[in-house]
């Protein structure tokens, strides 16, 4: 039996994979699992499966969580520092879900308790990257990919990392694919969240619709897998049945088809390195049909560019990526700027920021990036770039 946490439980990845640790009671011992702000549904998760300490994020939510919880003997606790103690508690497998730049302390947290680090938050690779892998490797814990494009090119690599030629992560292009791009200036919110394939939240399917998304998902690509930014390459895949794809050196192509379900990565990382029969649904080729691919167009989809300057400027750019475009985002959704100020604004708050060598970062380094980051972006939108 395996002692495992989950942080971010409520959120959709989190619920995913307690899914699929209630379908083997006898393989998990759940240690701890946190939550945002969903005190019954935590409750909920943590009696059903005998958590040992259930958190709440918000440190007001504890009386609640307390009620909700009582005569069950789970531990009760709330706030940033519970949420931290928690993911210092040794376990043989955690998972990282919690969503934005709170998750990468957390991340660094497990990496330093946990036999394996399940990767489920974007920020913990873009804004600290280095940072994460080299305390996993000073640690010896394993670092498996939950991303579905990310756990998709960690199997289609396999132990064959040395020959990778290029890798190349797909993307459906979104709403705008078949936009003029001067017609991308006035396009409003709820446009941007009118994604053909998926029924996503508010910022994510913005996110999608403008490939910041996308160019997220470059810069842990590179993070990850220790590639040049010359190797990593984003082709438009409007049917989102190939994940990823990895070319090696001598022309071969392995790519990774799948279901659009989560617990396919979940499942590979909860059971890795073996295989085990999931709930998903099979593919049906012939009900499939054909499979498109296109090249993005940059004047549409300029986050991608934006990416390939970040990851050749290094260092503490990744925090001020994503934090300049959380705040572009935040501009874009209060209205004060257009669809495509947000990568303006990205790019004005890149070419402010100084570049710390990777070996010398430090969680305050990034925090303080990330901070500065979105001061920056304000004062980009405010001067119009």
């Amino acid at each position: 039996m395996r002692r495992v946490s989950v942080f971010g439980a409520t959120g959709s990845v989190g619920q995913n994979t307690l899914d699929l640790i209630a379908r083997k009671p006898e393989d998990f011992q759940v240690v701890a699992l946190s939550g945002g702000a969903n005190v019954a549904l935590l409750a909920k998760q943590a009696r059903e499966l005998r958590a040992e300490h259930a958190v709440i994020a918000q440190a007001e939510l504890l009386p609640a969580l307390q009620d909700a919880l009582a005569g069950s003997g789970i531990k009760a606790s709330a706030g940033r520092d519970a949420v931290l103690e928690a993911a210092a508690i040794p376990v043989d497998w955690a998972m990282s879900s919690v969503v934005g730049f709170a998750g990468l302390e957390i991340s660094l947290a497990i990496a330093h308790n946990t036999k394996t680090l399940a990767l489920a938050n974007k920020e913990s690779l873009v804004c600290g990257g280095a940072l994460l892998t080299k305390v996993c490797a000073d640690n010896g814990t394993l670092l498996l990919p939950v991303d579905s494009e990310h756990s998709a090119i960690f199997q289609c690599i396999g132990g064959a990392d040395k020959e990778v030629e290029r890798i190349i992560l797909t993307a459906s292009g979104g709403p705008f694919l078949h936009s003029d791009p001067k017609a991308l200036e006035t396009a409003t919110p709820e446009q941007a969240m009118a994604h053909p394939n998926w029924d996503m939240g508010q910022r994510i399917s913005i996110d999608s619709a403008s490939m910041f998304n996308k160019a997220m998902e470059v810069l842990e690509t590179h993070a990850l897998f220790d590639v040049t930014p010359e190797q990593i390459e984003v082709i438009i895949h409007p049917q989102s049945i190939i994940h990823s794809m990895v070319g090696f050196a001598d022309g071969a192509i392995m790519a990774h088809l799948g279901p659009a379900d989560m617990r396919g990565p979940i499942g590979f990382a909860l059971n890795w390195p073996d295989r085990v029969d999931l709930p998903l649904e099979r593919l049906d080729f012939g009900a499939l049909g054909a499979l498109s691919f296109q090249h993005p167009d940059p004047a549409q989809f300029p986050a991608l560019e934006l990416a390939t300057q970040t990851m050749q400027m290094g260092g503490l750019a990744g925090a001020a990526f994503n934090a300049a475009k959380e705040a572009a985002l935040d501009l874009f959704l209060a209205r004060k700027i257009g669809f495509l100020d947000m990568a303006r604004v990205v790019r004005a708050v890149l070419a402010q920021t100084d570049v710390a060598g990777n070996d010398t970062l430090s969680i305050k380094d990034v925090i303080d990036a990330d901070a500065i980051a979105r001061v920056r972006a304000g004062e980009a939108a405010q001067k119009g770039f």
